[in-house]
């Protein structure tokens, strides 16, 4: 690992913002791909293939972005001055890791179930493991599972208290079978109640449209990538944040803001012109 002697901050939204764009890519990203391919039955290979390329662009974009707006950080000649620490890891088990997710991506791709194949991989490396599970227990952030417990249910509540019949009838009174419109609309409640339940809340509309795959596409995408909008748009961007303040970085809601939003938008006129 290195310890950086320059501005951490932009590497860190660069962790958070990507961790958000790469997970479009596949079902197995992010839960709400996950609930779009159960309700869809689009496999894995479909979905990879209409997605992976909006993903890989993202991650461009956001380097681009990143560079901009931080320029005297990225576009200098001057050298890292850091120093280098060595960490120890268990080579066995991350040889095992790597077979059994390979594996497992292979399985996906052939098209079987994604629940049985985790289920699967995850009991091998459990059954094979050769560290003493105290380790892994006293690396576990109690403190921030609890946020996140905290954070569905609030959630939860917001969801059952804003998303109402009467909301939901006005949603579908839009034009969904407007790609732009059922991005918009997907973009501005998943920054609402966050991306699980806008889903949900979309699911009804969906199979009366015209292009049902494509609407579903579209939500996956749209959800996922609307999550670098606000620093409080995704889980991943919790973490970061969480993270880096228990080692005093502090990242403002407007030092992400000015990079996630058009982060965002960029993105997301991508999709809609790839889709």
């Amino acid at each position: 690992m290195l310890r950086l002697n320059r501005n951490p901050i932009p590497y860190l939204l660069a962790i958070a913002m990507a961790s958000n764009i790469g997970s479009v890519a596949t079902i197995t990203g992010n839960p709400q791909n996950m609930i779009v391919a159960s309700l869809s039955h689009i496999s894995y290979a479909a979905f990879a293939v209409a997605l992976s390329p909006i993903a890989a662009a993202g991650l461009a974009l956001t380097f681009v972005l990143l560079a901009f707006v931080y320029r005297g950080e990225f576009l200098t000649a001057e050298r890292f001055d850091g120093e280098a620490t060595l960490r120890r890891y268990n080579r066995p088990l991350i040889g095992k890791t790597i077979l059994v997710v390979t594996v497992m991506m292979a399985l996906f791709f052939l098209g079987q179930p994604v629940a049985k194949v985790a289920i699967v991989g995850g009991a091998f490396l459990l059954l094979t493991r050769r560290i003493n599970p105290g380790k892994i227990y006293r690396e576990i952030d109690w403190t921030l599972l609890v946020m996140f417990g905290g954070l569905f249910v609030v959630t939860a509540g917001f969801e059952k208290a804003v998303v109402t019949p009467e909301a939901s009838a006005s949603i579908g009174r839009l034009h969904l079978d407007n790609a732009l419109v059922l991005a918009g609309v997907t973009a501005v409640v998943s920054n609402l109640v966050s991306n699980v339940p806008a889903v949900l809340v979309l699911k009804p509309f969906i199979p009366n449209l015209s292009d049902p795959q494509r609407g579903w596409l579209v939500i996956a995408m749209a959800s996922t990538l609307a999550g670098n909008f606000t620093v409080i748009g995704s889980v991943a961007n919790l973490i970061v944040t969480y993270r880096a303040a228990n080692r005093g970085i502090r990242i403002s809601f407007w030092a992400y803001f000015r990079v996630g939003a058009p982060l965002t938008l960029a993105t997301l006129a991508f999709g809609l012109l790839s889709l």
